[in-house]
């Protein structure tokens, strides 16, 4: 289980304002145990992390744990958690280590030894892109350690001028998607066929849509939501929360005109986006989370479409707000009234051809 300590996890959440993100309480979220929907539909999870933080602890079998809980998890994908990095050797080439680290993991999950879930199939490393041209032998060493899983590369790039938004530890600069140096380091990803994932705010999707239109080649994978900010100056009154909403879906829209753009559905465990779903006595029901999400779920599909949109768990960092099991139910709860090939794209498929996952031998059974 979690190495997060599980002091007073039967109360709501103690998180602090400012907590880039609520802590994981195992006592707390077994308060709230669903059947699940159905059961057999094949599932995707495009965006995991894992980690050993001091007090916070999400490896190998925690990952287990939360995709045998009862969905049916095909396959997962690792997304850079600045996990496991080289202490020795060239700056540059630390982040190796977490691809290293990552198909270790992938190869405990193709042993089957776990059960079917291909864990980390696909791996989204870390190489900085502000190197320029001069990531490319980063790369090249990323894909020579990644036993073929490399799909893609993130860097930490959500910036805000309001303190008062923040989601991660990690020193970030702004306008970082503009730099010319950046720019052509992500036009390499398209030499090596690699996606580029974003994790930025709303008030960033306007340099995501020039960086976005600068890089046709290459695949842009816009996380959780496209980061709608639900605290601070965008939540300070109904209006300023009206203001937040109208802007994000506008830079949504431009992005979504661009063919090389996806979106992940997900990130609502996360405070930055002004959940507080740790708040209550008692965990969220998968009704009241899908509730929550609709509104962010649907647009982002009558924008881009099923086949550019994927559900995702972002686990561990929304887990202090919900379980795994409870958040797939939501998704499906969401997702009832759709098609089977709209589920199919949204659950699985598009998330597959995003990242080249091979699920021969999975599908037939969905």
């Amino acid at each position: 289980m979690s190495g997060v300590p599980v002091m007073n996890a039967s109360k709501p959440s103690s998180r602090l304002p400012t907590d880039p993100h609520a802590p994981v309480r195992p006592a707390w979220l077994a308060l709230r145990n669903e059947t699940i929907i159905e059961p057999e539909r094949l599932i995707v999870d495009p965006h995991h992390h894992l980690w050993d933080r001091p007090g916070a602890r999400y490896l190998a079998h925690d990952l287990l744990d939360d995709v045998t809980s009862g969905h049916r998890i095909a396959a997962t994908v690792f997304i850079q958690s600045r996990s496991m990095l080289r202490a020795q050797g060239d700056p540059a080439f630390a982040t190796l280590g977490e691809v290293e680290f990552a198909n270790g993991v992938a190869a405990m999950g193709a042993s089957g030894t776990y059960g079917s879930t291909q864990l980390c199939a696909g791996i989204v490393g870390a190489a900085s892109l502000a190197l320029g041209d001069s990531v490319a032998p980063v790369l090249e060493a990323m894909l020579a350690v990644s036993g073929g899983r490399l799909r893609g590369i993130r860097n930490s790039l959500v910036w805000h001028d309001d303190p008062a938004v923040t989601s991660t530890t990690a020193r970030t600069t702004a306008h970082m998607m503009l730099d010319p140096k950046f720019q052509q380091g992500a036009a390499r990803l398209g030499d090596y066929g690699l996606a580029l994932d974003m994790w930025i705010y709303h008030t960033q999707l306007d340099e995501c849509y020039a960086l976005a239109r600068a890089i046709p080649d290459v695949i842009v994978v816009i996380d959780h939501f496209g980061g709608p900010v639900g605290v601070g100056r965008h939540a300070s009154s109904p209006q300023a929360r009206n203001a937040m909403l109208s802007e994000w879906r506008e830079s949504m829209r431009r992005l979504a005109a661009l063919p090389n753009t996806r979106v992940k559905l997900g990130g609502g465990g996360m405070p930055v986006l002004g959940f507080h779903l740790d708040q209550d006595d008692l965990p969220p029901t998968s009704a009241l989370l899908a509730d929550t999400l609709r509104p962010y779920v649907e647009t982002c599909i009558e924008l881009f479409g099923v086949t550019r949109c994927m559900f995702e768990s972002n686990f561990p960092v929304d887990k202090g707000m919900f379980s795994y099991h409870v958040l797939w139910n939501a998704f499906k709860r969401i997702a009832s009234s759709a098609s089977e090939d709209e589920k199919r794209a949204l659950f699985s498929e598009t998330a597959a051809a995003t990242y080249k996952l091979d699920l021969a031998g999975q599908e037939s059974a969905s």
